[in-house]
């Protein structure tokens, strides 16, 4: 054999030793789909394990000294509890990098927030909510603007402080959701935002009822308060119930009035970050195609849901109407579920770590700042308001 055939030879031999070990690689790293369907499985079952607490924990808790605490913590707690607990059973057992393909936050995000848009009446925002309008417009800008400069000085990642920013100004976890698809956060940083949320949210259902009673707010304001400072809607309605039926009315609709704006608050970030953040100096500015491409079309599902949801309800009687929403709004619930317990099961704490303690103090700071201007844009708008 010639000295070049033995070079083909033996070139030949590793080709196939690469293209082997290539097929190997692929083999480990491709999911089966066993694996898949036991990974939407263990997902299933630790949502169903949430709902189950959700639901009886406020039961058993009747009578004790915990029962307002019970009735307070909402669904995103358990889920993420649960499916951190999962997590660290699946990795004892070698099993949860198996089974991750079979997590799906991001399908189970995206659902849920355009389910969202189904209960939000475009008709009551045009008609009945001027006041709120101009609040969430004002509260928005300005809470936002103090988040994101905030954050800029103290060194965050820019996209972990369009979550925060998006959280604290707009309505929490489903705000911090969309802003997530706009910018294409991590699952890390998507999982500290809504930490910071719960964290928050949670106290605020009782001190901003009974702030509004050491101010001495009418009903009108303090439920515009409510609305517009407390970050998750299920949060809201706690809180202004505690306040009142009227201040409950109020906050609802000021609180509705933010989360129609998550999709105008999507579309900036989209553009923000495709033309400034993440462009390469010197290129080309992207295409229209290029930007359709980075937009989150979940989006587009959830105004769409809402203009359906709304223009349905004027089609049938309240009653009906009443039913079916309520239906959509527990499938919502059900696939924020499965969102939130995905997010423990793939959560890591190597996020947490690189974050450190200064989107904390960005959240808190911001929590705070919001507060302050909330309350003055409610008794500037509200303080005359009758229903």
């Amino acid at each position: 054999m010639s000295e070049s055939d033995a070079r083909t030879e033996t070139d030949a031999v590793d080709e196939d030793a690469v293209r082997s070990e290539t097929a190997v690689l692929q083999s480990i790293s491709r999911p089966t789909v066993a694996e898949i369907g036991a990974g939407i499985a263990a997902v299933i079952l630790l949502g169903a394990l949430t709902r189950y607490f959700d639901t009886h924990v406020p039961q058993w808790a009747v009578g004790t000294p915990f029962n307002r605490i019970a009735k307070s913590i909402e669904f995103p707690v358990y889920a993420i509890v649960i499916g951190l607990i999962g997590n660290v059973v699946l990795a004892k057992l070698d099993l949860r990098e198996r089974l991750s393909a079979g997590f799906r936050t991001e399908f189970f995000i995206k659902t849920g927030v355009v389910l969202l848009g189904a209960s939000i009446n475009l008709k009551i925002l045009v008609t009945a909510a001027g006041p709120s309008i101009v609040q969430a417009l004002l509260l928005i800008t300005a809470v936002f603007g103090f988040t994101w400069w905030l954050g800029g000085r103290l060194g965050l990642d820019d996209k972990l402080r369009a979550l925060l920013s998006s959280a604290v100004s707009i309505c929490g976890v489903s705000a911090a959701i969309a802003a997530a698809g706009a910018v294409q956060a991590k699952r890390e940083q998507i999982a500290y935002a809504a930490s910071l949320v719960i964290i928050f949210a949670l106290p605020s259902i009782f001190v901003l009822p009974w702030l509004a009673d050491v101010f001495d707010l009418s009903d009108a304001v303090a439920g515009a308060w409510i609305g517009g400072n407390i970050d998750t809607t299920a949060a809201v309605a706690a809180s202004g119930a505690i306040a009142g039926e009227k201040a409950l009315q109020i906050a609802t609709i000021v609180k509705t009035t933010q989360n129609a704006l998550i999709g105008i608050v999507a579309i900036a970030l989209t553009a923000y970050f495709t033309i400034r953040v993440e462009r390469i100096p010197g290129a080309a500015r992207p295409s229209v195609r290029q930007f359709w491409e980075r937009f989150p079309k979940f989006v587009i599902g959830f105004v769409a849901a809402s203009v359906i949801g709304t223009l349905y309800l004027q089609s049938v009687d309240k009653k009906t109407g009443a039913a079916h929403i309520a239906i959509v709004n527990d499938l919502r619930t059900w696939f924020l579920i499965f969102a939130f317990v995905s997010i423990g099961l793939e959560f890591s704490l190597r996020g947490l770590r690189e974050a450190g303690w200064r989107p904390v103090v960005v959240f808190g700071s911001a929590a705070v700042f919001n507060l302050a201007v909330g309350l003055g844009l409610s008794v500037l708008l509200f303080h005359n308001f009758t229903a």
